[in-house]
């Protein structure tokens, strides 16, 4: 008996130490599960790990939530749907030893722990609030060593730019609905994003092209010159015959070199990626839109499986202004280049901001371990996330080595007063380029020449031109416009540019942005009852406020008065007298089914429908076929090209459905597989290819020689 007695009193001592040890655990709140499950890992059982799922609490979706009469207080509720997110941690709260709030560290993030704290009774005050740039081990762990108070400066910014846009939104918005149609929205920083669009598309428009001439002389093996300058001065040729007159000066005279002057180029590395750097980068080298590339290096950050090492973030925070990179990584930098490419590959460059003051404490965009080469882990991403990792990767390496240098050549060649020009390169260090080459850099190829060398011109090539338009915005061009004008922040272009072509207001054609008759009637009401909404400057001058805002400099209920006293008067002003735009009615050549009225032609956020012209009494609308000539190879029906409901993805399926579900994601060519009669699909992009259908056939149609 006494053994059992002894064994009791064993397993109820260590009943009552595991629950010391549950009711000691820390509880730390980030924001997403992928990340609380690899942090977890990281601290072990001392530490309850939890996701607060994004933002806890919010505006209320259903009115205004602001009380403009009370200093634009705020009225926050918890958001819809996290009752029970919130209670689970309540819960925890209660039975820690300690709260640490690891949220984001941005704005967003800093915003979101406010909240946090409000709900668990945590003083915003205290050292509850840690930070860190990457998801490693190392880093989490230095982070819980030094917490700190919640910024009210960074929470203030967030709340100023919430206010601002939700007074916007939610006021202007019905203004839209009554006099152009439901559905529609404005925003403070896409309705100036969207003007910016309007503009480029209304010059375009407008552009009237003029006529210009160019005259290149041909020395044979691959070596000309341009006709640049007479007598000294920029030379212009407008017309034809000018061409032809000065053809005849320069057939009767000589060719003779002037001046041949050699030298050396050294182009420097770029600064590693910020946000807008990344998606810009990213759209023109991996054809990303910047919403892809935002998903995929949020997943980057928050941790990949690693075989043979882990889970573990692989890139640094993907929100940030700064070019900064830490002494840590500009060490592990330079060590990593000397074994690899050798000492005279270093170099220890430093990148500034240009704001100094904001988000400073972030680093650039770079990967969290220079020694996890993107092929080493190949087989641990999936093709995008490999793609984009390559190009952070590069990016940071090449950052930190040498320029390259080339040899450089310029040949002016003289004829009577017309100079002729010419310039050559040579690559003859690499350096960054190494790893991150430029496509422009081909060796161009001069002979050797010296003054007074007369050459032989075997012909002259006269060519007629006329001035190009500008180009419409891409995404990554759009991108680059709007950071260098400061329009809204760079981890919100991704959300504007979703915005205004989920609305319609935009268009995508191939790369370029282009505005519907929507946006640019949208933007003709917001040009000329909301002029500060749509200008550029002043959307400008308002993220510098909120700037200000973030380093406590000026209030964040200060800007938000300033804002609204004109903002309330045009506001009056257009509801009694913006007219209601009637929408153009296009006929199609269907008749409802149901009444026998004429379909017109109508769209919506989601694309054009075909709706009743009888409406209101008859309500039928359906989807418009766009039919593309191929039968579906089971029941032979037309095939259609169709979308999903979520993200608007093309795809081709039969329109038997739901009677035939047969579907592709490529297009259907109308061809049937030699090998297994299969249907052929033609492929995406430049180097697309004809491909069997059938996973398990290989068959690939030779490309025509």
């Amino acid at each position: 008996m006494p053994s059992t007695k002894t064994k009791t009193s064993t397993k109820n001592k260590k009943t009552t130490k595991s629950k010391k040890i549950a009711r000691k655990r820390t509880l730390l709140i980030v924001e997403s599960p992928s990340k609380a499950k690899v942090i977890g890992k990281y601290l072990g059982p001392s530490y309850n790990v939890l996701a607060s799922v994004g933002h806890v609490r919010d505006l209320p979706k259903s009115r205004l939530g602001i009380d403009i009469e009370n200093q634009f207080e705020p009225g926050y509720i918890n958001i819809r749907g996290k009752g029970d997110k919130i209670k689970e941690l309540k819960k925890a709260a209660a039975s820690a030893s300690r709260v640490l709030l690891a949220t984001d560290p941005d704005r967003e993030g800093e915003a979101i722990s406010w909240h946090l704290a409000y709900l668990l009774d945590i003083d915003p005050k205290s050292e509850c609030r840690i930070v860190f740039n990457e998801i490693n081990k190392e880093a989490v762990k230095e982070a819980i060593k030094h917490p700190r108070s919640i910024d009210m400066g960074l929470v203030d910014a967030q709340q100023a730019r919430r206010v601002l846009d939700r007074l916007v939104g939610y006021q202007i918005s019905p203004l839209l609905w009554q006099k152009v149609r439901r559905g529609l929205s404005a925003g403070r920083v896409q309705s100036a994003a969207l003007k910016m669009i309007c503009d480029r598309e209304n010059e375009i428009k407008s552009f009237v092209p003029e006529e210009y001439w160019t005259i290149t002389a041909d020395y044979g093996d691959n070596f000309n010159a341009s006709l640049s300058k007479y007598n000294g001065e920029d030379i212009r040729i407008t017309k034809a015959e000018e061409a032809d007159a000065i053809e005849k000066q320069l057939s009767a005279g000589r060719f003779v070199v002037e001046s041949v002057k050699t030298g050396k180029r050294k182009p420097k590395p770029y600064a590693p990626f910020t946000t807008s750097s990344l998606q810009q980068d990213a759209s023109i080298k991996l054809n990303f839109q910047t919403k892809k590339t935002m998903q995929i290096a949020q997943q980057l950050y928050e941790g990949i499986d690693v075989k043979g090492i882990g889970t573990r973030g692989l890139i640094t925070y993907l929100r940030t202004d700064s070019v900064r990179i830490s002494s840590a990584a500009k060490e592990a930098a330079s060590e990593f280049i000397a074994n690899k490419f050798g000492k005279e590959y270093c170099s220890n460059n430093s990148f500034s901001n240009k704001n100094k003051d904001i988000q400073d404490a972030h680093e650039a965009i770079r990967p969290t371990d220079i020694n996890l080469e993107p092929e080493a882990i190949r087989d641990s991403l999936t093709s995008d996330q490999f793609k984009l990792y390559t190009l952070v990767w590069n990016r940071f390496v090449a950052s930190q080595m040498s320029a390259a240098e080339f040899d450089t050549v310029t040949v002016t060649i003289d004829n009577n007063g017309y100079e002729f020009r010419t310039s050559g390169s040579r690559l003859v260090f690499d350096g960054w380029r190494r790893v991150y080459p430029i496509a422009s850099d081909k060796d161009s190829y001069v002979p050797e020449l010296k003054k007074g060398d007369e050459l032989n011109c075997i012909e002259l090539i006269k060519e007629q031109k006329f001035t190009q338009p500008p180009a419409r915005y891409t995404e990554a061009g759009l991108v680059k416009e709007m950071e260098e004008k400061n329009i809204g922040r760079p981890s919100t272009y991704s959300a504007i540019i979703t915005t205004l072509t989920g609305r319609r207001y935009v268009t995508r054609e191939k790369k370029n942005l282009v505005p519907t008759q929507l946006g640019f009637d949208v933007t003709g009401i917001l040009s000329e009852y909301f002029g500060d909404i749509v200008d550029v400057e002043f959307t400008g001058e308002l993220e510098n406020q909120l700037d200000q805002v973030e380093l406590k400099k000026e209030a964040w209920k200060h800007v938000i008065e300033d804002f609204y006293g004109p903002f309330s008067k045009e506001l009056e002003v257009a509801q009694n007298e913006v007219e209601k735009i009637e929408q153009e009615v296009v006929l199609s050549d269907e008749v409802c089914e149901l009444c026998g009225k004429p379909m017109a032609i109508k769209e919506s956020r989601f694309g054009k429908f075909l709706a009743c012209t009888g409406y209101p009494e008859c309500k039928n609308t359906k989807p418009i076929l766009k039919e593309i000539g191929v039968n579906c190879p089971k029941c032979g029906k037309p095939i259609i090209e169709k979308r999903t409901r979520r993200g608007g993805k093309i795809f081709y399926g039969c329109s038997g459905y739901p009677n035939c579900e047969v579907s592709f994601w490529d297009k259907p060519t109308g061809e049937l597989c030699p090998k297994c009669g299969s249907m052929l699909l033609e492929g995406k992009g430049k180097k697309a290819k004809i491909k069997c259908s059938n996973e398990n056939c290989s068959y690939v149609k030779p490309e025509k020689k």
